[in-house]
């Protein structure tokens, strides 16, 4: 099976964007917390708030909303713009395993023993 590893780098802004990132925001929105999004990904807590945080500056929008709260309480859930970047991610994602597959059948076979 082939698999396709996409991070999109900006040339006029810091940062970068991949699958671990986006994978991030995924758990985010399925748990509604980044503390188990963290854990879900075996990373800390702080390292999960950096990436987000990373994520937030290098598009100028907020991704996510957090929401202050004890036992039972608070969370976080995604923007539109959060849910927007995910989901243009993917389809690129998908279209390009898609040319892949047609257009370069010879990176999915195996290789030859000479």
């Amino acid at each position: 099976m082939t698999r396709l590893n996409i991070q999109i780098i900006y040339d006029n802004r810091e940062g970068r964007v991949g699958p671990g990132k986006i994978r991030l925001l995924e758990l985010l929105r399925e748990t509604g917390s980044i503390s188990a999004a963290a854990r879900a990904m075996s990373m800390s807590y702080r390292q999960a708030w950096l990436k987000l945080d990373e994520i937030n500056a290098l598009y100028g929008h907020k991704l996510f909303d957090t929401a202050q709260g004890g036992q039972g309480h608070g969370g976080a859930t995604l923007t539109p713009t959060g849910e927007e970047l995910i989901a243009d991610y993917r389809r690129f994602e998908a279209e390009t395993l898609k040319l892949i597959d047609k257009k370069y059948s010879i990176l999915d076979k195996p290789a030859r023993k000479h």
